[in-house]
C-alpha cells in the first residue's frame, strides 16, 4: 500500500501530461497560394456507405503577412461595490463624474448655503419626491450624477416654480425651448412642470450641450445662458487667442455664478460634516409609481381615491393645473410608491357616481363669459377663476373652455381637444387711435382729464413726460373707447376744447400700448 501510495503521483503526472500532448500526426498546412482558393466540386471526394463523411472543404488560413491593428479607445468595464449605497446622497456621491471647480466664487457660494440651513432643509425635503428618479434617469444614461443637483440650482427642486422670464418647472424651461424638446403646453398640461417629461427633456437637452461643446462646465453656462451666447463668447476668445474655458468667457453674473453653485452643492453633498451641514435621509429607493387612468377624472377625485392630500397629489402631477384630467392627455398618474394600489383598489370599488364633474367645451361663435357660464348653470365669476379670464374681455370662437358637466357633456375630452385646447380672448372694448390739435395752455395732465384717460397712458402715447406742455397746435395722440371718440368729436364740432381736425379712427391700438391703457 505504502508502494502504492508512491505511484499516484506518476500515473496522475502522466495522464496529464498525456492530456496535454500534441496529435501524432497534425494535419498538413496547405500551400499559402492555394490556401484561399475555392474548393471545385470535382475535388470534393464522397465518402463510401457507412464510412462517416469528412471535411467537405480544406480548412482555410490567412495569407500574407501579420498586420498591425489599428489604435482605439478602450473602454473599462465599471466596478460595482459590493455593498449598496446607504442613501440617495451616497449613490449621488458615488456618479460623481465632473471636474471639481475651484475658484472664490465656489467658497462664496458654499458659505451662501452653510449660512441658511433652513434653505437647505426646505429644498432637499423637496427633492425627496423626485432625487431617486432622476439618478436613476442619470445612470441609465451614463451621465454624470452631479446633474441630479441642478434643480437645487434652477427652481430648489420645486415643480411649479416660474421664474420672472416664464420659465417654469423644476427644471425651468424657457416656453419655445420646452416645445423644442417636445414639451406640450395647452391650457390643461404644462409639460415643463411634468416630473417625468422635463426630466427627460433637461437630460436630453444637457447630452446635446455636451456634445456641442465637449466640455460639462460649458455645457451647464449654455444651459442657463443658451448655446448661440455661449458660441459665441468661444469665438470671440478665439478671435483674441485667448482661453476658452468656463471661468474664461466673459458672460452675465447669474451664468458666472451658475456652475459655482452646482459645485457649492455637490460639495456639502460630498462632505456634509466637513462643511457643517446636516442633509435630511433619503431613502435609496423609488418614492413613486406611475398609475394609468383610462377615464377623465377630477383631480380631487384622484387624490381621495389614493388616499393622499390635495396638496401632495399635485407635488407629484403639477403639470395638471386644471381640476380635471384628462385621460387623453395624461394618460398616467403618478403616486406614492405604497398609495398606488390603494388607488387601484379604491377606482375598483368606487361607487360614487361618475369621477368627473368637469369636461371641455368648444366655443363655436365668440361670446362674452357671462353668456357662456349660463350655458352650463354656472356663475359668471366661476367661469373666469376656473379659466383665468381676466375682465373686459370676449371669448373667441374655437376657443376651448373647462366647464360643469351638464347638457349632454357626459363623454371623455378627445385626443385632439386634450393635446391642442387653447383659450383665445379679445378685449370687449378696442381702442382706437385719435389725433388732435392742442390747444392754448394744454397740458398732458387738461387733455388727460379732458378724455378720460390717465396722465402716465397719455404721455407714453406721445413719449413726453407727465408733467410736460403743449405748444398750441401741437398733434396729440390719443387711443381711445367710442364713446370718448365720440366726445371728443362733440367738443371739437362746438368749439370747446381742442381745437383741430381728427385723424382716421379706424386704426387700432398697438398690442403694447393696449394693455397700459387697459389698467386705466
Amino acid at each position: 500500500m505504502k508502494h502504492l501510495s508512491l505511484l499516484w503521483p506518476l500515473v496522475a503526472t502522466l495522464w496529464l501530461a498525456g492530456c496535454a500532448a500534441p496529435p501524432s500526426a497534425p494535419p498538413a498546412k496547405p500551400p499559402a497560394s492555394s490556401a484561399s482558393a475555392p474548393v471545385k466540386p470535382s475535388e470534393i471526394t464522397l465518402a463510401p456507405p457507412g464510412v462517416s463523411a469528412p471535411t467537405l472543404r480544406p480548412p482555410v488560413y490567412p495569407s500574407g503577412g501579420l498586420r498591425p491593428l489599428s489604435a482605439a479607445p478602450v473602454d473599462a468595464w465599471a466596478v460595482h461595490a459590493l455593498v449598496p449605497p446607504a442613501d440617495i446622497w451616497d449613490r449621488i456621491r458615488r456618479g460623481f463624474a465632473m471636474p471639481d471647480l475651484q475658484g472664490e466664487l465656489v467658497r462664496d457660494r458654499e458659505q451662501w448655503y452653510k449660512t441658511r440651513p433652513d434653505y437647505i432643509q426646505r429644498m432637499t425635503e423637496r427633492g425627496r419626491k423626485y432625487l431617486f428618479h432622476v439618478v436613476e434617469e442619470l445612470e441609465r444614461r451614463n451621465m454624470p450624477t452631479e446633474l441630479a443637483l441642478l434643480p437645487f440650482v434652477e427652481s430648489a427642486f420645486n415643480p411649479e416654480a416660474v421664474s420672472s422670464a416664464k420659465a417654469a418647472g423644476m427644471w425651468q424651461f424657457m416656453p419655445a425651448t420646452g416645445r423644442t424638446f417636445e414639451l406640450k403646453q395647452n391650457m390643461f398640461r404644462d409639460d415643463r412642470r411634468d416630473v417625468l417629461a422635463s426630466t427627460r427633456a433637461a437630460l436630453d437637452y444637457l447630452q446635446k450641450l455636451h456634445d456641442m461643446f465637449g466640455d460639462w462646465h460649458l455645457a451647464l453656462a449654455a444651459y442657463n445662458w443658451g448655446e448661440g451666447s455661449v458660441m459665441r463668447a468661444i469665438a470671440k476668445n478665439q478671435k483674441l487667442g485667448l482661453s476658452t474655458g468656463y471661468t474664461d468667457l466673459k458672460m452675465p453674473m447669474e451664468t458666472r455664478f451658475y456652475v459655482p453653485k452646482l459645485q457649492a452643492i455637490k460639495n456639502i453633498v460630498a462632505a456634509p460634516e466637513a462643511l457643517n451641514v446636516q442633509l435630511p435621509v433619503i431613502g435609496n429607493h423609488p418614492f413613486f409609481q406611475t398609475v394609468d387612468i383610462r377615464r377623465d377624472i377630477d383631480v380631487a377625485v384622484a387624490a381621495k381615491l389614493a388616499e393622499v392630500s390635495l396638496a401632495d397629489f399635485r407635488a407629484l402631477n403639477p403639470s395638471a393645473s386644471k381640476p380635471l384630467l384628462l385621460a387623453a392627455g395624461t394618460p398616467q398618474i403618478l403616486l406614492p410608491w405604497d398609495n398606488a394600489t390603494l388607488f387601484q383598489r379604491n377606482l375598483e370599488a368606487y361607487t360614487g357616481g361618475r369621477l368627473a364633474s368637469w369636461t371641455a367645451w368648444v366655443a363655436p361663435t365668440a361670446l362674452k363669459p357671462a353668456d357662456a357660464a349660463r350655458r352650463f348653470d354656472m356663475s359668471e365669476a366661476e367661469l373666469r377663476a376656473v379659466n383665468a379670464i381676466p375682465p373686459r374681455m370676449l371669448i373667441r370662437a374655437g376657443s376651448t373652455l373647462l366647464v360643469r358637466r351638464g347638457n349632454g357633456l357626459n363623454t371623455d375630452v378627445s385626443e385632439h381637444v386634450a393635446d391642442h385646447a387653447q383659450l383665445s380672448l379679445a378685449p370687449e372694448v378696442v381702442l382706437r387711435q385719435q389725433t388732435v390739435k392742442a390747444g392754448k395752455k394744454d397740458t398732458v395732465a387738461s387733455l388727460a382729464k379732458k378724455y378720460g384717460v390717465s396722465v402716465a397712458a397719455l404721455a407714453d402715447w406721445n413719449h413726453i413726460s407727465e408733467g410736460a406742455s403743449f405748444k398750441p397746435g401741437q398733434k396729440v395722440t390719443l387711443y381711445l373707447t367710442g364713446r370718448a371718440s365720440s366726445s371728443a368729436k362733440t367738443a371739437r364740432t362746438s368749439g370747446k376744447g381742442a381745437a383741430g381736425k381728427s385723424a382716421s379712427p379706424t386704426k387700432k391700438i398697438p398690442a403694447g400700448k393696449k394693455k397700459s391703457a387697459a389698467r386705466q
